[in-house]
């Protein structure tokens, strides 16, 4: 496949998690700054491949063989991000537009190395499961701190929105994966969040707790 091609793969992948029935054209050209002719000229192209399954006006779903090789892109990216943080010493608002460059490398024996280097991760530095050699993925029990409950701790398990901007408010906040925090109090009127973390009190915006993932 071209990196065009993964490329439409994985985003294809993720935005089923949410339109399990079918992929919007529209919404696949949102993702790739495209055109949603480009768009249906590509599907149709891995549809030859027998990758996607297309119907005009009904959207892309992935067949079984396009959804393991949207996975393994998934995973070649997610296990590069994890060395590019604990071995290279990347912070982890840095590490995505690399990982973009280095998923599409094709040596199934580098990165199946690199797995065992790297002692096996599940999860990403933002709390991503890494799908192992054969597309499993572990299922992590999780919800937004947004639909939390007051008076209980909760560790933070990863993050909704992993832009550059978002992850380095929460290392200006000191909160990260496996940070343990408490809600004291949820105002009624805008869903602001009164929470103790690190043995101090911060108030965080709706915004920002619909983007923290937790247990």
């Amino acid at each position: 496949m071209t990196t065009s091609e993964e490329n439409y793969l994985k985003v294809i992948y993720h935005l089923s998690m949410v339109s399990p029935k079918g992929v919007n054209t529209n919404a696949i050209a949102g993702m790739l700054e495209t055109k949603a002719s480009s768009v249906t000229d590509m599907l149709k192209k891995l549809a030859d491949k027998e990758l996607v399954i297309y119907k005009k006006y009904q959207g892309a779903l992935l067949t079984e063989k396009g959804t393991i090789n949207a996975k393994m892109i998934v995973r070649k990216h997610r296990l590069w991000e994890v060395f590019l943080v604990e071995k290279l010493n990347f912070t982890w608002d840095e590490v995505h537009e690399i990982a973009e460059e280095l998923e599409h490398i094709k040596s199934e024996k580098l990165i199946n190395k690199l797995d065992s280097f790297l002692n096996y991760p599940e999860f990403d530095p933002h709390g991503d499961p890494i799908p192992n050699k054969d597309g499993e993925i572990k299922k992590l029990q999780k919800q937004l701190l947004s639909d939390a409950n007051s008076n209980v701790s909760y560790t933070c398990v990863g993050v909704k929105d992993s832009s550059p901007e978002f992850l380095q408010y929460l290392d200006k906040q000191k909160i990260a994966l496996g940070s343990i925090f408490k809600i004291i109090e949820k105002d009624a009127f805008d869903d602001i969040l009164h929470i103790e973390i690190n043995n101090k009190k911060l108030t965080i915006s709706n915004k920002i707790a619909s983007n923290l993932y937790v247990k």
